[in-house]
């Protein structure tokens, strides 16, 4: 009897090690030959009963995070290197197996006060959305109304001379955000090609670097701004839709990405590097 008990409690014991293994593991990785898509905002410490921390990952978290992914051998692509295989994906060459695109929207200063050193030390890259009208502006009311207590109006933002220096770098790309920092989904057609078409062509011109990305702001976007980003020149545009792009010739104008929390663990932080979501 005392050899069956011990039996059971073997089994049991082996159950519970390939079960935690298992989802250790994750039955939903999805192949590391398809890049990652990182959404990050700042990199800055929170700010009590804010709004959105979830916008704010404090520098220790984000040198934390590259950190790992330069130990672990991953890639930093930028998004004119994905533009690229997306355009041609038949003939462009693939890029590293394990690639990770770092993206930061909107365009506030501690991406280069905090960020920028980080990425030096690690030989990482990242591409900055950039909203082009972004000082005194509160654009989270944009989308809801009530957000109106100015928490991202009074967010320092950079200037154009930082942004040259950030390009200067070799650090950085430029991608497109609109002008305002728009809810696409309220505006009629002549400020969506303002927003969308007309910002691509500033930005070219004034800091002198091939705009090939946007991201759509909130994430908000219908059939018709596709086809306003697509009509602009842009090659590739990103979402907040939660995941992992796998179809290039499909997914061009519309990719997922990863959702840096400033609230996500390391443990949290690398789950979604594999499967490219919190579950």
């Amino acid at each position: 009897m005392l050899a069956g008990a011990l039996a059971v409690f073997a089994c049991l014991l082996l159950a519970g090690w390939v079960g935690r293994n298992f989802l250790a593991e994750g039955s939903e990785q999805v192949d590391y030959r398809h890049p990652r898509i990182l959404m990050y905002h700042m990199v800055r410490q929170p700010i009590a009963g804010a709004t959105f921390n979830k916008l704010r990952v404090t520098p220790e978290n984000f040198e934390a995070q590259v950190r790992w992914l330069a130990q672990e051998g991953w890639y930093f692509a930028t998004m004119e290197e994905l533009a690229v295989l997306h355009s041609s994906p038949r003939t462009a060459d693939p890029l590293p197996r394990k690639s990770v695109v770092l993206t930061f929207d909107d365009g506030y200063e501690d991406n280069l006060v905090n960020a920028d050193p980080i990425l030096e030390r690690y030989g990482a890259r990242a591409t900055l959305y950039l909203v082009s009208d972004r000082f005194d502006r509160d654009w989270s009311t944009y989308k809801k109304a009530h957000h109106d207590s100015g928490e991202l109006m009074r967010e320092p933002k950079l200037s154009d001379e930082q942004i040259d220096g950030m390009l200067k770098s070799g650090r950085w790309e430029l991608g497109g955000h609109t002008v305002t920092h728009a809810n696409l989904q309220e505006i009629d057609d002549q400020q969506r090609e303002k927003e969308i078409e007309e910002q691509r062509y500033t930005l070219q011109q004034h800091f002198g670097q091939p705009i090939s990305s946007f991201a759509y702001p909130f994430g908000l976007y219908s059939d018709k701004d596709v086809t306003a980003v697509q009509k602009a020149g842009y090659l590739t545009a990103v979402t907040t839709v939660e995941g992992i792009s796998t179809v290039p010739e499909t997914e061009s104008l519309q990719l997922r990405r990863i959702k840096v929390s400033g609230k996500d663990s390391l443990a949290t932080f690398q789950r979604r590097l594999r499967i490219g979501t919190k579950r």
